[in-house]
């Protein structure tokens, strides 16, 4: 019978060995109990755990990214994502108030022995669930499988923790059964939540400073003025001609060349197809012109372009650039304001709401491909700079225009052709030709497009709507 009178624990001679916190926690992995009397739970060994934890997410983040541009470490995202260690140690107290003396080692001498155990399992079911994707990956599997693993070994992380925590605890079964309610909630939470990451594009190392944003009160009541006065100056349809309205959206602040490529697609887009454009664009240059290419701003600027759009004859143009990443998160950055990412489902989401039917949309970022599958319709066009697996090219400090924006909208669909699908086509071949000039060490960015049979029909007659004689 287990006592739980409270005991000195005896410190084994292996407890000095740090490493043996992690293969106990391999058992825990593998729903064994682990063996109490090799681990010690001292501050100093908490805190080392918790590091470690940090460290391998890091680590695990600048892998994510790939080889491609050079990056600089965020160090804000520190700060950030600790709920689900929190929430761990919390019900860990919760189940295990009190130290107590175990002579058959069936459960933790306290609750620092418990928190200690939970932080080494998650290293190693992070790191294991780490592997095997990135095994997969290489091997070339397919999208939907590496997102059902991935989805399988989490959901295996949470429960080897939960069995954990609540087989290691003296509480009654009541506050076990919080304790698992609790550490489940929180993980399902983290997971529907943005990630935040480690790795950005690197701040100029130079003597000069870039400018940054001021948070005055008369820059935050502009703000929703400016937007409400672009908004209202989109004019309305016209009956019986395909009116295209463009909508840009350039959320990272720390590099020129976003808000420059927002510039340049919404001038061809108006110049080429005589389309009703918007920018929504985070920079300092442009604070008193342009929106903050916010997720709310974009879902508003969404909703007043379908408001003046006749459904059935009129398409929606939206131009994103940033940084990617694997998981399809744009990179959204302006300091010091905290800006929230865009992701392909909540993009999908928020044209279903309003009532767009006929949809291009363009995405200029690393690993862009991931928003193909989400987004691909017959009434819409994606076109992507990169597949799922490869970063793109030209958006680094010293960029004008990233090597998808100038190929396609510079130079194609600026000079040479009206039809997208053309000008996707030939800029690819521009763009493979420019990354291997470039020396690009990750591969081919592979640019990808998708284009349903409602779209293609009435980019036809957006085409021919235009002036006689183009192309």
């Amino acid at each position: 019978m287990t006592s739980t009178t409270a005991s000195p624990v005896r410190k084994p001679a292996s407890a000095s060995s740090f490493l043996n916190w992690y293969s106990e926690a391999g058992r825990a992995a593998l729903f064994l109990r682990p063996r109490w009397d090799r681990v010690d739970a001292s501050p100093a060994r908490l805190a080392l755990l918790v590091l470690i934890l940090v460290l391998l997410a890091i680590v695990l983040d600048r892998i994510a990214i790939g080889v491609g541009e050079a990056v600089h470490f965020n160090w804000r995202a520190l700060g950030q994502d600790w709920l689900p260690v929190l929430t761990t140690i919390w019900a860990c107290y919760l189940v295990r108030p009190k130290p107590a003396y175990d002579p058959d080692r069936r459960i933790a001498p306290g609750a620092a022995h418990l928190a200690g155990m939970a932080l080494a399992l998650s290293f190693v079911t992070t790191l294991v669930a780490s592997l095997v994707y990135l095994g997969l990956e290489s091997s070339g599997i397919g999208d939907l499988m590496l997102w059902s693993v991935w989805r399988l070994t989490f959901l295996w992380s949470v429960i080897a923790e939960i069995v954990l925590v609540t087989r290691s605890g003296t509480r009654h079964s009541g506050a076990r059964l919080l304790a698992a309610a609790v550490l489940l909630i929180s993980s399902l939470f983290y997971l529907a939540l943005p990630q935040t990451h480690f790795w950005h594009a690197p701040r100029p190392d130079h003597a000069e400073q870039r400018p940054t944003l001021e948070l005055t009160q008369q820059l935050m009541e502009a703000q929703p003025a400016l937007l409400a006065r672009r908004l209202e100056a989109l004019p309305p349809q016209r009956p019986g001609v395909v009116d295209l309205y463009a909508l840009t959206f350039a959320p990272y602040s720390d590099e020129d060349v976003f808000r420059n490529e927002s510039a340049m697609v919404s001038e061809v887009m108006a110049q080429r197809f005589g389309a009703h454009h918007l920018q929504l664009v985070n920079h300092v240059d442009t604070v008193e012109q342009w929106p903050w290419a916010t997720p709310l701003n974009l879902r508003r600027a969404i909703q007043a372009a379908a408001a003046r759009m006749d459904p059935n004859e009129d398409v929606l143009f939206l131009h994103l650039t940033s940084h990617g990443a694997r998981n399809g998160v744009l990179a959204a950055e302006f300091w010091p304001m905290t800006v929230e990412s865009v992701t392909p489902s909540a993009l999908k989401a928020w044209l279903d709401e309003a009532g767009v039917r006929y949809r291009i949309l363009s995405i200029s970022a690393c690993y862009s491909g991931s928003w193909i599958a989400p987004l691909a319709a017959d009434n819409t066009l994606v076109m992507t700079a990169a597949d799922a697996d490869h970063t793109s090219y030209g958006c680094g400090r010293g960029s004008e225009l990233t090597f998808f924006g100038r190929a396609l909208y510079n130079e194609q669909l600026r000079e040479h052709t009206l039809s997208f699908e053309q000008a996707h086509a030939t800029a690819r071949e521009l763009i493979k030709q420019r990354e291997e000039e470039a020396g690009k060490s990750d591969g081919y960015s592979n640019p990808q497009i998708a284009v349903g049979n409602g779209i293609r029909k009435k980019l036809e007659q957006l085409r021919a709507a235009q002036e006689p004689g183009t192309t």
